[in-house]
């Protein structure tokens, strides 16, 4: 069981020090990118492992590159584009297929690069939502970007769009979430 600040129920969290503090504001969209705008396409498996706030991602390229990292996320407890720190390893083929085996909930997405965004139009249960995340470095590039027109609502502060729990919502659930943002996706 998770806590609500990304733990382990019961344990403790500490962030270590080869962890990244990630700053992104997320934005839902009505329908995908054109794709005259789209300059890098990957589909990515996500696999949230049970009970942990690991996840392991698989991401394959069209250009037929695939990408293998395991990911750590202690989120933040405050509203706002700081979302948390992160760590991110890359991974061998091998290194991947022994943590796969590992149980978790799959997640899958293709993830179009639209700069200054990255869009991820959503798979299986979450068909119909296209979800748009801008990361930045800085403090001061967060408070001076301003969203496309294509973004229709802004839901960094909604924790119901972040990976973690999106991997655990029903169809149902997904559909009134999007209705409260004027979002009713075909289907």
């Amino acid at each position: 069981m998770m806590d609500k600040a990304g733990g382990v129920e019961g344990q403790s969290v500490h962030p270590g020090k080869y962890s990244r503090v990630e700053r992104e504001r997320r934005f839902l969209l009505a329908s995908p990118p054109n794709s005259s705008v789209v300059t890098v396409t990957r589909v990515i498996t996500d696999r949230y492992v049970k009970g942990t706030r690991l996840r392991l991602r698989r991401a394959d390229f069209a250009d037929g590159r695939c990408e293998r990292k395991l990911t750590q996320k202690v989120p933040a407890l405050l509203s706002g584009a700081i979302q948390g720190l992160i760590t991110n390893t890359y991974l061998s083929p091998a290194e991947y297929d022994v943590l796969a085996s590992l149980p978790a909930t799959l997640l899958s997405k293709t993830r179009f690069s639209v700069p200054p965004l990255g869009v991820d139009v959503f798979d299986g249960r979450l068909q119909g939502l296209v979800l748009a995340e801008a990361e930045f470095t800085t403090d001061e590039e967060v408070q001076a970007f301003v969203p496309p027109s294509e973004c229709v609502a802004e839901v960094t502060d909604d924790a119901r769009f972040t990976g973690g729990r999106l991997v655990q919502a029903s169809r149902q659930e997904l559909l009134g979430w999007l209705a409260e943002y004027g979002i009713r996706p075909e289907g």
